[in-house]
């Protein structure tokens, strides 16, 4: 059985605070200042940047699981892995101007603004999508009814996304697009 030597006897070491002996806060501190250089080590040849610098954007996107792949495959194949943060809300642009969301929006344009801050990021893309709970809570079943009604819909919100964007972010770019479920990204102007 371990013992320390703690009030002039010897007490089982599970009975005792490993931190009150002095032997013990230095192996303790050799550990994690070991694990730390390790790690910090680890995360430098991972090629891991830090948390500030210049980045090219950031993703706005949906919660719906089906499209988290899809969209970060979409901004893999736009040369963008590893260059954007990312804001996920439910309805992506809905979530963030629709009058039922009012709530969320300040939450999204204070990320953005920190963003940008840290970041440097110079553009938002946007990625709404297809069958969308969120466009159907905010807006009505009426206004996802058809694929035309549904389209016109998300580009109704995409565009006073990008108003929006510019009233708070003059100089601040944005990629709007409405993505299928099979992946498949229509942009708009």
């Amino acid at each position: 059985m371990n013992m320390n030597f703690s009030g002039g006897k010897y007490v089982p070491l599970c009975c005792t605070d490993p931190l009150q002996h002095r032997n013990s806060r230095r192996s303790f501190m050799r550990l994690t200042g070991g694990s730390i250089l390790f790690t910090s080590i680890g995360m430098l040849s991972a090629g891991v940047q830090a948390g500030s610098g210049n980045y090219e954007a950031m993703v706005l996107s949906c919660i719906d699981p089906r499209f988290q792949d899809l969209v970060n495959k979409q901004q893999a194949s736009d040369g963008l892995s590893g260059k954007y943060s990312a804001f996920t809300i439910a309805g992506a642009s809905i979530g963030v101007v629709a009058p039922a969301f009012k709530d969320w929006q300040k939450a999204f344009w204070d990320n953005l603004g920190t963003s940008i801050q840290l970041h440097n990021i110079k553009k938002v893309i946007v990625v709404n999508h297809r069958d969308c709970g969120a466009a159907k809570i905010a807006y009505g079943e009426a206004k996802v009814a058809t694929p035309a009604i549904e389209t016109e819909t998300h580009k109704e919100a995409l565009l006073e996304f990008r108003r929006q964007l510019k009233e708070r972010f003059p100089a601040m770019d944005s990629k709007l697009g409405l993505m299928a479920l099979d992946g498949k990204l229509e942009m708009f102007s």
